[in-house]
């Protein structure tokens, strides 16, 4: 667990955003895309659906986790308020959950059919950043970049029916759950339409997450990095 090492980070974001809030613009956006975690190859061996690929299959394949299966709904909210002409600083909150279904790559029930299991996991992104807008916050079309820090509560589980070492099939629940800290880096751009603006937004996050080695999973690590693709709509007041 890392979130206490973030606390300072938090408070420094608090109080500038409490010191701007009197004079600076400030306002409410509200986004909605998908979130695609990272690739099997860019996990690390340790990683837990790397290493259930030498015993599990998605139901697309022979052999191995397809990732993209995990490619899901995001929703998310972030407040922000306006450091000046062209930056902007923001507070945020999301959310991801996708429940995947496996089966067994070797084994099957005695009946011929596959040993099934679900594997699902959330995640829910409290994010500080700080945006650039070249353009400023009173330009027709506003690009920005930012940066900043998130702090990543998560939950994963594997759940159903597992071979176990004398080939004999059990049911069970095995669950991990914590929260991690990592970077943030982010760009997009927004169009205004009286007090309201869209606009679009991708979104990197990384971090990793230990899993409770009581659980028997067989990775000890779990990458919770990936991109987000959202639209986003923006409400100042």
């Amino acid at each position: 667990m890392r979130r206490l090492s973030f606390v300072p980070v938090w408070i420094l974001a608090l109080s500038v955003i409490a010191a701007g809030t009197a004079s600076a613009q400030q306002s409410f956006s509200l986004s909605l895309g998908g979130f695609t975690p990272h690739s099997l190859d860019n996990r690390g061996n340790d990683d837990v659906l790397f290493k259930d690929s030498a015993f599990f299959a998605t139901l697309n394949r022979d052999r191995g986790i397809d990732i993209s299966r995990f490619n899901g709904f995001t929703l998310g909210g972030e407040y922000l308020v306006g450091l000046g002409d062209r930056a902007e600083a923001g507070l945020g909150i999301g959310i991801y959950q996708r429940t995947v279904p496996v089966v067994d790559a070797d084994f099957t029930n005695a009946n011929g059919s596959e040993v099934f299991a679900d594997f699902k996991l959330r995640i829910v992104p409290l994010t500080a950043t700080v945006r650039f807008l070249p353009l400023g916050h009173n330009a027709a079309f506003q690009p920005y970049i930012g940066a900043g820090v998130g702090v990543f509560m998560w939950r994963y589980s594997e759940t159903g029916d597992f071979v176990s070492t004398n080939n004999t099939i059990i049911n069970g629940n095995y669950v991990g759950s914590g929260s991690e800290a990592g970077p943030v880096v982010l760009g997009g751009a927004r169009i205004p339409i009286g007090a309201a603006a869209i606009g679009g937004e991708i979104r990197w996050q990384s971090a990793k997450a230990t899993l409770p080695s009581d659980q028997g999973f067989a990775g000890s690590k779990l990458d919770l990095g990936g991109f987000n693709y959202l639209f986003t709509m923006n409400f100042r007041f």
